[in-house]
């Protein structure tokens, strides 16, 4: 069957899931690493069924939440089951009305970058959360935006992956061209059954350029956890 591009591919996936198709897997390609089958159950996974990264992300919240990419609101939905006031938006059409339907309260279909006039306690931006800024050049972007939302000594929560593993050498020396633009910086895709996802920019970027990149625009990074897959959560305050 012949797909048909869809820059929603993502959104149908999650609804096809939530309406009863729970074997549904996306197939997820990149321009550097292998073509994966992800089962979209993981992106309703409950509490006890998440990373510990994400676990330890919002155990750490507090006051007025805004969910970054919320996907299928597993995040947000946690945090509103247990007391906490969650803005959950997406650009997903198909993400935002399965939150919807699981009963998430306040979501809303825009990009970050477009939000204005609001203000949160803490921002949070998970599974592979770093990501939404699709490039390094556009991290003084994002931490101006997040700025501008975010209360007095508030924090953001991310977390993302070194990928330099990638890159290794039988010898563990990195092959890597440093002409070329930033080794994290990569290409995705996203198709369900016969609808081909619209390629998008992403990015994996390590802690130590992340936190470089974080002083720069006037937040101190710490590294709250790390697992043996080269994942981190991060945690980046407003400086007084």
């Amino acid at each position: 069957m012949k797909k048909v591009i869809d820059k929603d591919a993502y959104g149908k996936g999650l609804l096809a899931w939530m309406e009863g198709r729970k074997n549904a897997k996306f197939v997820v390609a990149s321009d550097i690493a292998e073509t994966e089958r992800w089962d979209i159950s993981t992106f309703f996974r409950a509490y006890k069924d998440m990373p510990e990264a994400e676990q330890k992300a919002l155990d750490e919240v507090n006051g007025r939440v805004l969910d970054l990419g919320a996907g299928a609101g597993s995040h947000a939905l946690w945090l509103q089951e247990n007391g906490f006031d969650v803005t959950a938006i997406d650009i997903s059409q198909g993400a935002v009305q399965v939150m919807e339907k699981r009963g998430i309260k306040n979501v809303r279909n825009i990009d970050f970058f477009n939000l204005k006039d609001e203000k949160f306690d803490t921002i949070i931006s998970l599974m592979n959360g770093a990501g939404i800024v699709q490039k390094l050049d556009r991290f003084p972007e994002f931490f101006s935006k997040a700025k501008s939302l975010l209360n007095e000594n508030g924090t953001i929560l991310l977390d993302s992956s070194n990928i330099i593993y990638l890159f290794l050498d039988d010898d563990g020396s990195a092959l890597i061209d440093l002409n070329a633009s930033y080794y994290g910086e990569m290409k995705y895709r996203m198709d369900f059954e016969n609808f081909k996802g619209v390629p998008f920019d992403w990015i994996f970027i390590d802690f130590d350029t992340l936190a470089e990149k974080a002083e720069q625009s006037g937040f101190t990074a710490e590294k709250i956890y790390e697992d043996e897959h080269f994942l981190y959560l991060a945690k980046l305050t407003l400086k007084k």
